[in-house]
């Protein structure tokens, strides 16, 4: 009798997307960037935080940086490393890793992309009950512990994501 050495498929984990929580400084806190999702595109109707995929040759911070610019139009002062959620794309069969950011804009003036049909700027409980996804929920909470001052405070030096 011979065995027959099954076929294996091995599932690959990237670091291939990040999500860029897009924040506005306002005298009651925060201001959250909730966008759109457009017909036509994937998941059409959800709220979400800034999305895309890393391009090659891009760093996470690199990638955030431009995604914001793509998606809202707008110039990111302070970027902060935040947190990394996975998810499995059952299409690929790939465990992809969206590296989270903090993005602190002072101009609340978006310009939406191809891929949003609307924004608003919430406050953190208006935001929970708007995104879509519930990672980008618990981001929200992350986010109000870590940023209560205005920046990261004494883990300034280790999340600051721009030098």
């Amino acid at each position: 009798m011979t065995r027959r050495r099954a076929a294996t498929r091995e599932t690959v984990v990237r670091a291939g997307v990040v999500d860029v929580f897009v924040v506005h400084p306002a005298s009651r806190g925060w201001r959250h960037l909730a966008l759109r999702r457009k017909h036509g595109v994937r998941c059409p109707g959800t709220w979400e935080a800034v999305h895309g995929r890393i391009e090659r040759g891009e760093t996470p911070p690199e990638a955030a940086r431009r995604e914001v610019r793509e998606e809202t139009g707008l110039a990111v002062e302070r970027l902060y490393s935040l947190t990394v959620n996975p998810f499995f794309l059952t299409a690929t069969g790939t465990v992809e890793l969206a590296v989270a950011f903090v993005a602190v804009v002072a101009d609340g003036a978006v310009t939406l992309g191809d891929e949003h049909d609307a924004f608003e700027w919430l406050s953190r409980t208006a935001a929970r009950r708007r995104y879509h996804w519930p990672r980008e929920r618990e981001s929200l909470d992350h986010i109000a512990i870590l940023f209560k001052g205005g920046d990261a405070g004494k883990a300034e030096d280790v999340l600051r994501a721009d030098g």
